[in-house]
């Protein structure tokens, strides 16, 4: 049996440009990042280490603990250093389990075939080793096995998640194009949001963007919407281990009674769905959700809130020509009602976002999928802007 208390490098995986704020999400929970890269990080940890991760992790994607790392020339040599390892210890011979990969090497051209070579190496061992085999197939329902092979640098992990952490769990109905729940919490992270002032959230389609800033300023962690990962299906898996996590996510839930979190839409149906999406994350009651046009949407008159807004790209929704005009009207309803924000606008049309009229003062590179996005920051100052700074200068 695999000790879930033998500690290892633990690879966290997540979407390109993402890996600033799942490194911010890593240290929250008190963890020392060894390294970080363009989709990831790696640190020192235990298998119980990683259940607290899978768990809280608002950013990631995947909780991968390495098993071996080795040279391999050829599927062959996966096969080879695959069968070394006890799998006997870690997998229940009457279990199941499933392989993912990622794969860039000149021998093969089908990632299935390395997965293959994974798995008859798993249950020929086991057959050898216990007169018995589990089952596998493709759904990630039970232990996951990952290889990572590009060239000749090999390495095999347990993928402790299963299921991406990306999606959060809660939201039934996604709608049109809509944010990746990690990418979203990501975004918030990236903003100047201080998680008392009021969130505004025009064109929130299926509410993502509000029911993560919702669950971020109440300190609502993704693990209170799963009830699977793949770690639970690990021989020497300790249930009270999870079960105390569990609790202690229950525990640290904060109340935040004057919160005002304020998403709008058009759609009749996109606020329908996302006050659905909300109540299954259980934070129904701290969004006010309202149909209207972007511009009639309420904003509070305080000072340091921010307001961010996802308008469609032109990739996948909506006519150029039509857009065009839509950024414009952003632009001014962020000049004429937003005075004293912070605005952000996510897109992934740096043409479209010409139109807005306003100089960001900070553009933070992100992808959504495969395009490639910024999120844009404006100060949108209440009066000009040499009032306001000769304000803040006499105020310090």
């Amino acid at each position: 049996m695999f000790s879930f208390k033998q500690k290892g490098t633990v690879t966290i995986t997540c979407h390109k440009r993402v890996a600033p704020y799942l490194e911010m999400d890593v240290r929250e929970l008190g963890f020392i990042p060894l390294d970080t890269f363009v989709t990831g990080l790696r640190l020192s940890a235990t298998l119980n280490d990683c259940i607290k991760l899978n768990l809280n992790l608002r950013c990631a994607s995947q909780v991968l603990y390495s098993l071996i790392k080795f040279r391999a020339a050829n599927a062959d040599d996966i096969y080879k250093a695959a069968s070394e390892i006890p799998w006997e210890n870690l997998l229940p011979p009457d279990g199941y389990f499933s392989v993912t990969s990622n794969v860039l090497n000149d021998t093969i051209n089908n990632n299935m075939f390395a997965n293959l070579r994974i798995k008859d190496a798993i249950v020929d061992r086991m057959r050898l080793k216990t007169n018995a085999r589990p089952s596998t197939g493709s759904e990630l329902r039970g232990a996951v096995i990952h290889l990572f092979w590009k060239n000749e640098d090999a390495e095999i992990f347990i993928d402790t998640s299963g299921d991406s952490l990306g999606r959060h769990g809660y939201r039934k109905i996604p709608g049109q194009a809509p944010m990746l729940e990690s990418l979203a919490a990501a975004t918030i992270l990236a903003t100047r949001w201080d998680k008392r002032s009021p969130f505004i959230n025009p064109m929130c389609g299926s509410g993502t963007l509000a029911i993560e800033a919702a669950l971020i300023a109440t300190n609502t962690r993704p693990g209170l919407f799963r009830l699977n990962y793949a770690f639970m299906h690990i021989l020497g898996y300790d249930e009270e281990v999870y079960l105390d996590e569990m609790k202690r996510l229950n525990d640290q839930i904060i109340d935040i009674p004057d919160l005002k979190i304020i998403a709008t839409d058009y759609s009749s149906l996109a606020i329908t769905n996302a006050k659905k999406n909300a109540l299954a994350a259980g934070i129904a009651d701290l969004i006010s959700f309202n149909v209207c046009d972007f511009t009639e949407t309420t904003i509070p008159d305080l000072a340091n809130g921010i307001v961010f807004l996802n308008p469609e790209y032109g990739e996948r929704l909506g006519q150029i020509d039509e857009l065009e005009l839509i950024y414009a009207r952003i632009g001014d309803f962020m000049k004429a009602k937003c005075k004293g924000y912070t605005g952000y606008i996510f897109t992934a049309n740096m043409d479209l976002a010409k139109k807005i009229g306003l100089k960001a003062k900070r553009r933070i590179e992100f992808y959504s999928s495969v395009l490639d996005c910024r999120l844009l920051e404006y100060e949108l100052y209440d009066g000009s802007k040499r009032t306001h700074r000769t304000e803040k200068n006499l105020e310090s």
